[in-house]
């Protein structure tokens, strides 16, 4: 059964969101010029709330392939990055409509503001699905697994095609809000899909 969680997100790394503003940075770790900018864009984002849908499925991996109950996906790169893995948890998280509110409401009126926000967006859907993997890898341990690096479609030669498959799968269009559409763009925008594999034994 697809479970739902809901997150209150930690605090805003303002490196990150330099980073993916591609802004750069000083030698001291600060752009003091956008600092102000920052602290503005993130005061208002403050309205975003994380939401993941996940399940736990058995997996076989074999000849580049990985079996699951809903699918059978063909890809070298997530064949080895679940290599050893018997089953694998199927997420979809997102921030939430709000961002995509902001990034409209700057788009025409202030491009420097838009580009912030687009870049706490990716930020903030980073952090959360940082968390949800933080909090399911506590959990796993206490059953003597450990966490593979989540993988998300369009990594490698894994297709964003399964975004469909595990949107399917994670029932999110009910469960969080998060649509597909043919082009397999998801809305809200901030949303990320992705698969964990989990192994017996200590992280490696």
């Amino acid at each position: 059964m697809v479970k739902v969680l809901f997150y209150s997100l930690p605090e805003c790394d303002f490196e990150e969101v330099l980073r993916y503003a591609g802004a750069g940075k000083t030698s001291d770790g600060k752009n003091e010029d956008m600092a102000e900018i920052v602290k503005e864009c993130t005061e208002e984002a403050k309205i975003v709330r994380g939401r993941v849908c996940f399940e736990k499925y058995k997996i076989s991996v074999e000849n580049g392939k990985v079996k699951f109950p809903f699918a059978e996906i063909e890809s070298e790169s997530l064949s080895k990055n679940l290599s050893g893995c018997s089953s694998a948890v199927v997420f979809a998280a997102t921030v939430g409509i709000g961002i995509d509110r902001l990034i409209r409401k700057y788009g025409s009126t202030d491009t420097v503001k838009a580009l912030f926000m687009q870049a706490i967006g990716t930020e903030r859907v980073e952090a959360l699905c940082d968390t949800f993997c933080r909090d399911l890898s506590e959990k796993v341990k206490r059953n003597g697994y450990s966490l593979k690096p989540r993988f998300s479609p369009g990594y490698g030669d894994l297709s964003l095609d399964v975004q469909k498959k595990i949107t399917e799968a994670t029932q999110c269009a009910k469960n969080i809000g998060v649509t597909l559409n043919d082009g397999m763009l998801m809305s809200p925008s901030k949303s990320v899909t992705a698969i964990v594999g989990l192994y017996k034994g200590e992280e490696r």
